[in-house]
């Protein structure tokens, strides 16, 4: 179970990072760029940090198999999900409809492949740092 704690502690950190991401595409990326090279160059910026912060967590997780490591980041889509449906429907009073949106890849944005990129980042910094 350990791992498993620590890697909800790194998610946590994640979800810091996306928020700072959040607020630098909409007040710098989105009048600076245009939406769709704003929306892009955001999805490449959180899926690079993602990357970083797993790599960076990786020793504190310590070894662990790559089916560990694979859970972990599916763990870590699964916590994204919750978060961003649970504030966007009950915090933010969204419409189901306005967060699918982001599933549409509609004006560069590319949220599902940051997913894609959050499932496989701690099975990716394990094995390179040679943990996994």
């Amino acid at each position: 179970m350990r791992p498993f704690a620590k890697a909800i502690a790194i998610w946590l950190v994640i979800l810091v990072f996306a928020f700072a991401n959040g607020a630098l595409r909409e007040l710098l990326l989105l009048p600076a760029l245009g939406r769709t090279t704003a929306y892009v160059a955001s999805g490449v910026l959180l899926s690079l940090v993602i990357l970083a912060i797993a790599f960076l967590g990786a020793p504190w997780v310590g070894r662990t198999t790559p089916a560990v490591a694979l859970l972990v980041g599916l763990l870590w889509v699964g916590l994204t999900l919750a978060f961003e449906f649970g504030f966007g429907l009950f915090v933010q009073h969204k419409p189901l409809s306005a967060l699918l949106e982001a599933y549409s890849f509609r004006d560069g944005n590319l949220w599902p492949l940051v997913l894609a990129v959050t499932a496989v980042a701690p099975l990716a910094a394990a094995r390179y740092r040679g943990l996994a």
